[in-house]
């Protein structure tokens, strides 16, 4: 039995020899070479859930709404559910990234905006078991429909089902830098407050679009050798301008930008209309 995904606990405190850092990263397309969600709703896809998904892949509807819709159609049962899961292709290089990171006191977390409740075991079977899971919790109650709760989600702001905004002010507040990771939609709440990003597939899109710097990825093997640079720079100087800083960015998105209550963004997710810089910053040439 999968055990429950319950709210995140907060991140421990930053430790005089560890470097400021944290990282996150996505999950579905990520971590998963693949949309594990998408792959268990394909069952189920007809022109409604591809209007749906296309509306939220548009940044005009949220996650949360989506998903709730999403789980009371299944009717396959939790083990094959859980099979065609960890059926996937992940990639390989997760779990030694992982391992470098969790060595220098770096910690690792995976934020994803899915269903969840097959992420744990994928961790497990990858060799990275010990990694922190932040998402909904989907439960299977015998003889009922799955039913689908959401421990990280905003408290006053209803769009995402997980609210990856939250993880990274959080390790921000406790004094780290938050390298986010992602490739996709869901990852825009991250990457718009995040201090470094690494993207591919959409989320490359969304960051020119609204002008946050990234870097280009395409497997976790690129990102552990770019951690790896800047671990030994911070050892050999805590100051050095290489290493990354926690850096407040205004809020677009949630309660503060958007009022309270809201279920789907008022507007294509990104910074308002008229706040777009002009020319997107690339960090690939920072070492």
């Amino acid at each position: 039995m999968t055990r429950p995904l319950g709210p995140a606990a907060p991140p421990q405190p930053l430790g005089p020899d560890q470097p400021p850092i944290a990282i996150l990263v996505d999950y579905d397309g990520t971590v998963a070479q693949t949309d594990v969600s998408d792959a268990l709703m394909a069952e189920f896809v007809t022109e409604e859930w591809e209007a749906r998904a296309a509306e939220y892949d548009a940044g005009l509807s949220g996650s949360r709404r989506l998903m709730e819709w999403e789980v009371g159609l299944i009717t396959a049962s939790p083990d094959s559910l859980r099979a065609l899961a960890a059926a996937q292709p992940h990639d390989a290089g997760f779990a030694p990234f992982v391992r470098r990171a969790q060595a220098e006191g770096i910690p690792v977390e995976v934020v994803s905006d899915g269903f969840g409740f097959f992420i744990p075991a994928a961790l497990e079977t990858l060799g990275a078991g010990n990694v922190t899971v932040v998402s909904a919790d989907t439960s299977f109650p015998p003889g009922e429909r799955p039913r689908i709760a959401f421990p990280n989600g905003h408290p006053r702001c209803f769009v995402c089902g997980t609210c990856k905004r939250i993880r990274v002010l959080a390790h921000q507040a406790a004094g780290r830098a938050v390298v986010f990771v992602g490739d996709g939609e869901s990852d825009r709440y991250a990457a718009g407050y995040a201090d470094v990003v690494f993207a591919k597939h959409a989320l490359l899109r969304l960051c020119a679009e609204n002008g946050w710097p990234f870097r280009r990825w395409t497997e976790f093997a690129e990102v552990e050798a770019w951690l790896t640079g800047i671990i030994e720079a911070w050892r050999a100087d805590p100051a050095s301008p290489v290493v990354p800083r926690p850096t407040p960015k205004p809020f677009f998105c949630g309660p503060e930008a958007w009022g309270e209550g809201r279920w789907d963004p008022p507007a294509p997710a990104g910074r308002p209309a008229g706040n777009l810089p002009t020319i997107c910053e690339t960090i690939d040439d920072i070492h």
